[in-house]
């Protein structure tokens, strides 16, 4: 991708053309299937972190604007994107103001205004609400409704790159009059909204079974009159990635599979079958170890678990994190599991290729080397049992993810190396609909991390990694107070880290910011070994044969343009 300067030219300033497909009536194609086999568990993107519901929501509820499959943001609420060159970013960098285009409906029938957006803004920003999103918002002072097409929003230092608020799948608006309870402590319990939210986009709920199937119909208001082609959507959870190749590319059962975490031998055979096609394209998704800094002892109050006031008995320890990671072959972990749809990594962030830093040291497995650090550190097998310890502590890991078979595959072959240098491991796999899944009331979320290492990837709208980058700083970790929302899993704090994104988050220059972002990657990886990263997996999903209209997305969601999509005849 080329690389644009920020504000002047990384983006479509008007709205998206219509489909080159020829026109007709509103759903004339009849129903589409869509298959994630990690199940989604609400609508709300504010209150899951989990891409399977952030992907299931962008259906239904939409930004200002997203990034397209280029990584260009282009308008979609909005009727154009703001830059300083038409003035709608301040001089001063300060603000940013939208327009949104006019006639917008939600899918009741009631106008889309600018008070909706200034709400979704308040909904995120409570500070007893625990936003999933929230670093989607640093900085932001204030955001104001001009009138009822303008809104503005106003920072508290000038934002050279100021399209975090509701731009891309992860933060869209929000319909004030359905979400006015449910603002701060109340939003979870909002069941109603958060499981049948009223929406801008193509298709509208009709029935929403959490952790299972979401039935949709062709949202009648939708701003564009011949689309979207379908008149139903059937998106159904839950199963395994197998079983989703399957039923695309070898049954035709359903239309569309997300996610197809398999070996690439598997995925050329389901191919044979001759009813559909898989597509990949590589971004910045990162499959990697998440450290606990901080004790997950279930004899400790929550409150305690959540925050390093009661550091971790071993993890806390600098050497036994960079053991844990020498002792891993990413090489052989990539073959394994991804094949020529992986790249063995050390970064959390390995594109776009400015942010890419020159962070080569874990490519080498070395078990010796891992070895001697931890006797270096004082971890020696005291009593013989082939596990280590130390001042009575021994290293012993819960290492937690969600069910996969290349993840059972990688936590095997990790639990094997870790037993080389003298930790004992004990492996546990959640189904993805839970540990994804953000609620509060359960242990097995990755946000709460009732374990000692998990393995997950996740993602970031753009070709900007500036929030993403932002969930690590002190404040950010999910906790009782915010409904166990946040970003910040590891409950990494360094006051250090968080002046360099103060610095980041006022740089305009490109170069600059490349620089600034490598450094903040190299504290949270090489540095620290807070995060440990394994492969950059490109995403690999798969459609049907009739199904047209398909452009996958690697900087937004995958169902970006579902508006688009059409049966071919």
């Amino acid at each position: 991708m080329k690389m644009r300067t920020l504000l002047m030219g990384a983006i479509a300033t008007t709205a998206l053309a219509p489909a080159a497909f020829a026109e007709g009536e509103r759903g004339r194609d009849g129903d589409v299937k869509i298959l994630y086999w990690q199940a989604p568990s609400i609508l709300n993107p504010f209150l899951s972190g989990g891409t399977k519901d952030v992907e299931s929501a962008s259906l239904v509820i939409e930004p200002l604007a997203r990034y397209n499959e280029t990584g260009e943001m282009v308008p979609f609420l909005a009727s154009e994107i703001p830059t300083v060159a038409n003035g709608g970013v301040a001089e001063d960098l300060k603000s940013i103001t939208w327009k949104i285009a006019p006639g917008l409906k939600w899918s009741d029938g009631t106008p889309f205004t600018s008070a909706d957006v200034k709400f979704t803004a308040e909904y995120c920003m409570h500070p007893e609400g625990g936003c999933a999103q929230g670093a989607k918002f640093d900085g932001v002072e204030s955001v104001e409704a001009i009138d009822d097409l303008t809104v503005k929003v106003s920072f508290d230092a000038p934002k050279p790159n100021p399209y975090g608020p509701f731009v891309g799948g992860e933060s869209p608006i929000i319909q004030a009059a359905q979400f006015a309870d449910c603002l701060g402590a109340k939003a979870p319990e909002c069941t109603e909204a958060n499981f049948n939210p009223i929406g801008t986009g193509p298709f509208k709920v009709v029935e929403f079974r959490p952790n299972d199937v979401i039935t949709m119909e062709a949202n009648e208001n939708y701003r564009v009159a011949s689309k979207p082609a379908f008149a139903t959507l059937t998106f159904k959870g839950g199963g395994d990635a197998a079983a989703a190749g399957r039923a695309v590319l070898e049954t035709g059962e359903y239309d569309y599979a997300w996610n197809l975490q398999l070996a690439p031998d598997v995925i050329a055979k389901m191919e044979e079958g001759g009813k559909g096609v898989a597509i990949a394209g590589f971004g910045p998704l990162v499959e990697r170890l998440e450290m606990n800094l901080t004790n997950p002892s279930p004899d400790l109050p929550a409150e305690t678990r959540s925050t390093v006031a009661e550091p971790h008995p071993f993890l806390s320890d600098l050497k036994v994190r960079t053991a844990l990671s020498m002792a891993i072959d990413r090489e052989l972990l990539t073959e394994v599991g991804y094949g020529k749809a992986g790249t063995p990594t050390c970064n959390l962030v390995p594109a776009p290729a400015l942010y890419n830093s020159d962070n080569t040291g874990c490519l080498t497995q070395d078990i010796e080397g891992a070895k001697a650090l931890l006797d270096e550190a004082g971890w020696t097998d005291s009593d013989g049992d082939g596990t280590r310890d130390k001042d009575g502590v021994k290293l012993a890991i819960l290492y937690q993810t969600s069910t996969n078979a290349v993840r059972q595959d990688f936590q095997a072959l990790i639990k094997d190396w870790w037993s080389q240098i003298g930790v004992e491991t004990e492996l546990r796999n959640l189904d993805g609909s839970v540990f994804f899944g953000g609620d509060p009331g359960s242990p097995d979320t990755f946000q709460k991390f009732y374990a000692d290492v998990e393995m997950y990837a996740n993602t970031f709208n753009g070709t900007d990694p500036q929030a993403y980058l932002s969930a690590y700083r002190c404040g950010n970790e999910p906790k009782p107070s915010s409904q166990w929302q946040g970003e910040n899993i590891n409950r990494f704090c360094d006051p250090a880290y968080d002046a360099l994104l103060d610095e980041l988050a006022k740089t305009g220059d490109l170069e600059k910011r490349g620089e600034i972002g490598r450094k903040l990657n190299d504290m949270i990886t090489k540095d620290t070994m807070t995060i440990v990263p394994l492969v950059n997996r490109a995403r690999v999903s798969a459609h049907s044969n009739s199904l047209g209209g398909i452009v996958l997305n690697v900087w937004d969601s995958e169902l970006w343009n579902a508006a688009d999509w059409h049966r071919i005849k």
